[in-house]
């Protein structure tokens, strides 16, 4: 098996026994980067130089002690909106890339406390404000199954990267999806923290509503649930309860007539409950509240009208979303990606009025306690979207319709981060005619997080789980590898 394949956790041991040393494992990534991004534009920022001296520093630290961290000399990447020292932090936006950070996030204080080592920063739409992975500074991330369609968003050129295999393992982060939507549309394994569980400390934009914020989650975007769960203990700050999955009851949202779910996506969903009727309890319910999750979780994104994101577009924060929009669509002139402008045209179009927010509030308040009781002991098994990755621009059509048509498609990721709730993305097969990577969706109460990774483990043992994708030709990495694990 080649290094490229190992997650974080078999690394980790490899460096930390000397069977193979961090120096090595990161310039194998690294020259695999070189490979691949042309391609797929999904590292923005690199820090290589960087990296190689500190894999040389940990090889030398291990010739005189153990290895301390768990992470220990292992090659990371992080999305662009973690800030890093030394590093920029755009957004996306041409007018922030001339100011190097000075601090890192306090995820990113983390993740160095553990030996990690930070490769480069990922790219992702602007402000994060999108499901697809484009901007007018860095341009599109593709997807490496089929260059032609979606990574997804925000978390698309971590996702992207990850299943190229160009890292051990990335972080995201996730307030409308944004990070299981690139996992189930590349493939990987990907983890959205819970209720403030992971604080987001030194990122950008930085989210200060406080219904936005609880909505927010932090996590992996790995080759394998043992990762997403390591990556999730040293970020979090509070450790999940200790439990066991045969205590709990897996539920099946029964399909509702509004939202479409493709023939395989629905298949292979349904496989998982078959599989496990023996051994756990499994059921269709419809989970409280959850048809209305689309459209609260729109109402909550839009909730200041975009005022706060409106003033990031420009240095000055002069700029007018529809302006900017018009500008972009009739004359490419604006230095704002029309997915951005006219997402910011739809959140002052469909701000809630005051009646409505009071109505936001007050169902926030009372579905907290339902939920958290209905998720005690159950975890919801459901798709991440209707369907596979598409081509460029249909996912963007299908979220930022003024025909409201996101009605249709988010009520699945929209329900996680609406209640903020832990959610769980593993790979469980592809599509027949297309190949491309399907996901599931694992959902429970924050404190559930360990079964869900234990459900996670076993939908992985079955179904397979990550596979790095070799889709164009990687022989000249392949062949700079020195040695095969």
């Amino acid at each position: 098996m080649s290094l490229l394949d190992l997650d974080a956790v078999s690394l980790s041991k490899k460096i930390a026994s000397r069977e193979v040393s961090s120096s090595h494992v990161v310039k194998t990534f690294i020259d695999h980067l070189n490979a691949i991004n042309p391609t797929l534009n999904c590292l923005v920022e690199d820090r290589f130089d960087a990296a190689i001296e500190e894999a040389k520093l940990a090889d030398y630290t291990l010739a005189t002690k153990k290895a301390e961290g768990r992470l220990f000399g292992v090659p990371i990447s992080v999305k662009e909106c973690f800030h890093v020292e030394g590093m920029y932090t755009t957004g996306g936006l041409s007018y922030r890339s001339t100011h190097r950070e000075q601090e890192d996030a306090q995820v990113i204080k983390r993740l160095k406390a553990e030996g990690a080592i930070i490769l480069g920063k990922t790219n992702t739409p602007q402000l994060c404000f999108c499901q697809e992975t484009d901007n007018k500074h860095y341009g599109r991330t593709n997807n490496p199954w089929d260059v032609s369609r979606t990574a997804g968003g925000s978390s698309g050129g971590e996702a992207s990267l990850i299943a190229a295999g160009g890292a051990a393992v990335g972080i995201g982060s996730d307030i409308g999806g944004s990070i299981r939507i690139p996992a189930h549309f590349n493939g990987v394994v990907g983890f959205k923290s819970g209720d403030r569980q992971v604080p987001h400390e030194g990122t950008f934009p930085y989210i200060q509503i406080r219904e936005q914020e609880r909505m927010l989650g932090i996590g992996a975007l790995s080759k394998s649930v043992q990762d997403a769960r390591l990556i999730n203990q040293i970020i979090s700050d509070q450790k999940p309860e200790k439990v066991s999955l045969s205590e709990f009851k897996l539920v099946f949202p029964i399909p509702h007539h509004r939202i479409p779910i493709n023939r395989e996506t629905f298949q292979l969903v349904s496989s998982i409950r078959d599989f496990f009727s023996d051994d756990l309890d499994t059921e269709q319910d419809k989970p409280p509240f959850f048809n209305d999750a689309a459209q609260l979780w729109q109402q909550i994104m839009s909730i200041d009208g975009g005022a706060s994101l409106t003033k990031l577009m420009s240095e000055d924060g002069s700029a007018v979303p529809i302006a900017e929009y018009m500008k972009e669509k009739f004359f490419k002139s604006s230095s704002v990606h029309s997915y951005l402008s006219w997402a910011l045209v739809g959140a002052k179009l469909f701000k809630p009025n005051r009646k409505q927010t009071d109505n936001i509030y007050a169902m926030i308040t009372r579905g907290d306690d339902l939920i958290g009781d209905y998720l005690d002991r159950r975890i919801l098994v459901m798709p991440v979207y209707h369907t596979p990755a598409p081509p460029h621009g249909e996912l963007y059509q299908e979220i930022f319709s003024i025909r409201r048509t996101f009605l249709n498609y988010m009520p699945y990721v929209a329900y996680a981060n609406l209640w903020a709730l832990p959610s769980l993305v593993i790979p469980i097969g592809t599509s027949k005619e297309e190949g491309m990577p399907i996901g599931v969706q694992l959902v429970s109460r924050t404190g559930n997080e360990e079964a869900l990774f234990q459900l996670g483990e076993k939908i992985e043992e079955k179904f397979g789980g990550y596979k790095r994708c070799e889709t164009y030709d990687q022989r000249s990495t392949e062949e700079a590898e020195a040695e095969l694990v």
